[in-house]
């Protein structure tokens, strides 16, 4: 009964906060509203220890949806976590995760952000080791110290905001687009950033932190610690606008966007799809944010969080119903047996591809019509549109496994919809999933934006929609081609699946070579010629010395008194010379 409550408790909290909370920053909407709200810690010799908190619809919205999607998790792992004994400890981690977001959210100070960033990546650490194994142990250790980077990069943007009279951000804002030295500032958060929201070179940790718990995988890596980094660098977003970081930025996340789009298509395991289908969606907020629509990243940030976490809920069913086989090669037919949790799953995959009238559907096609009408080069162009073509490639492919294919599974399995908790979970989010975009369209965008392009610039959206589908159903269909196409280019898939290499280079080519230096400089100084010629003769020498004292000390009298005795001469020749 503990453990009942303590998950239905948290829901009930956490849903109630959130309805008011969005309530409240619609309110702040309306009337343009922002509040900063100071706490005194205390005070000694006229030195004040302040928190500040920022209440603005940016935050409040964001806040509002973080907590939706937690309680509609917690709720969700009531069933998924049922037999853990541990399940209190896991809320308990979940809230705190939580509260840590809460924190980085309504800080306008450098130092109370580090507090929630640090948090994030501390809790995040202790839920990916959650199951506790050696993939989990270096999957955490990745994540870990991937995001301790951004840490370091904080703590010197701090350091460097020690020029200013506090470290409120937001005040210095105006003053430091025009100083130079500040604009190390931006740079470091732009880094912080970048390993949060696994930018590439960093962009190894985010598949592996899949070794989490799939509600983790839920609300982590939907809707909060992988858009912590989007969200900081929307408050920092008039630094880099239109500036070379920006352009450095635009040129990253294209990448990122490509890189994971391109990866997710040679995938075969289910949360890793999932996982890079998340990183190309934060590369797009990321280019959309370089190119200063910061509006819009928010906008695509909210609608992505909605049908992400439903995508991971869907997975986690079916995750649990093949007896924890996450192999979509042994999927197929699922929805003559899981219809209500297969529907989900395309319903949140359609939303990603951006099908009318679906949640992604607003904030991704006002991004490329924006890119299409905005000065951007056509390398840029190109990896939007190619991206996008990629992401509904995999999300048909993903829809083949899943439905189209035969059945792989044994004849005796347990493939049921029985779930009703998650399914009540799954279900609110579904209604979000098809109704959010166009409810955060009339609330963030109250009038529509001016885009005037041709018809053919018009349709190439839904154009590279079609194509991607279609390329995505062909290169899966094995019937269609008696084997599956992608296996022709072994090494080409071998290299797009494997991130461009990122992830053995982001653990053994960093360890490698300090590691074998450190071992060449053990075996050759520590145990080879410092040993010799340092603590080995000094030693040597030392029992020669010790000898010849104990030989004096030791010997018989003769030495004693022939000592004395030229002692004795020694002192009267010194007197007589005196």
């Amino acid at each position: 009964m503990e453990f009942i409550s303590i998950c239905f408790i948290s829901f009930v909290f956490l849903f109630s906060l959130s309805m008011s909370l969005f309530f409240l920053g619609l309110n702040f909407l309306l009337y343009d509203l922002v509040y900063f709200f100071e706490w005194e810690i205390f005070s000694i010799n006229s030195t004040m220890m302040v928190m500040v908190l920022i209440f603005d619809w940016i935050s409040l919205l964001f806040m509002s949806f973080v907590l939706f999607i937690s309680s509609l998790v917690i709720y969700y792992s009531k069933d998924y976590m049922m037999e853990d004994i541990f399940i209190n400890r896991f809320i308990i981690l979940v809230l705190l995760f939580v509260f840590s977001m809460m924190m980085m959210i309504l800080s306008p100070n450098l130092i109370s952000i580090l507090l929630g960033w640090d948090g994030l990546g501390l809790v995040s650490y202790c839920l990916v080791i959650y199951y506790q194994n050696v993939k989990s142990y270096n999957a955490g250790m990745l994540t870990a110290l991937s995001n301790r980077l951004g840490d370091v990069a904080l703590l010197m943007s701090i350091a460097w905001m020690l020029n200013y009279g506090s470290w409120n951000f937001l005040f210095y804002i105006e003053f430091m687009k025009t100083d130079f030295q500040m604009s190390v500032v931006c740079m470091m958060v732009i880094l912080a950033a970048m390993t949060k929201s696994a930018q590439i070179p960093f962009s190894s940790w985010l598949p592996a932190a899949m070794a989490a718990p799939t509600p983790v995988s839920a609300l982590v890596h939907s809707s909060t610690l992988v858009t912590a980094g989007v969200y900081l660098l929307i408050r920092f977003s008039s630094l880099f606008t239109g500036t070379d970081l920006g352009k450095f930025l635009l040129l990253i996340s294209g990448l990122t966007m490509f890189m994971a789009g391109l990866g997710a298509n040679f995938e075969f395991d289910l949360k890793k799809i999932i996982a890079l289908s998340t990183l190309s969606q934060l590369g797009l907020m990321m280019s959309i944010l370089a190119m200063g629509f910061y509006k819009l990243a928010f906008f695509h940030l909210l609608t992505h969080a909605l049908f992400k976490a439903l995508l991971f809920m869907c997975a986690g069913a079916i995750i649990h119903n093949m007896k924890n086989s996450q192999d979509i090669r042994d999927m197929g037919s699922l929805t003559v047996y899981m219809p209500l949790t297969i529907s989900c799953l395309n319903v949140a995959n359609l939303a990603l591809c951006g099908f009318p009238f679906l949640a992604g559907f607003y904030s991704k096609d006002m991004v490329l019509e924006m890119v299409l009408i905005s000065q951007l080069n056509l390398f840029s162009v190109f990896l939007f549109f190619f991206s996008t073509g990629l992401t509904v490639s995999y999300s048909f492919r993903l829809f083949y496994y899943s439905f189209i294919m035969t059945m792989n599974q044994s004849s005796m399995n347990i493939l049921n919809d029985k779930s009703f908790v998650m399914f009540k979970s799954m279900f609110g989010l579904l209604i979000f999933a098809i109704s959010g975009g166009a409810m955060l369209n009339w609330i963030l965008f109250p009038y529509s934006p001016m885009i005037c392009l041709p018809l053919s610039l018009k349709l190439l959206t839904l154009a590279v929609c079609v194509i991607g589908g279609l390329v995505g159903y062909l290169i899966s269909n094995i019937n269609f081609f008696s084997f599956n196409k992608s296996l022709n280019y072994y090494l080409f898939s071998f290299f797009s699946s494997s991130m461009w290499f990122m992830p053995p280079l982001s653990t053994i080519g960093v360890t490698h070579y300090p590691l074998t230096m450190s071992l060449n400089l053990f075996k050759n100084l520590d145990q080879g010629w410092l040993e010799f010629f340092g603590i080995q003769q000094s030693f040597k020498l030392f029992i020669k010395v010790s000898s010849i004292v104990q030989f004096v000390q030791f010997n018989n009298l003769k030495i004693h008194l022939t000592l004395f005795v030229f002692w004795m001469i020694f002192l009267m020749l010194l007197l007589i010379m005196i």
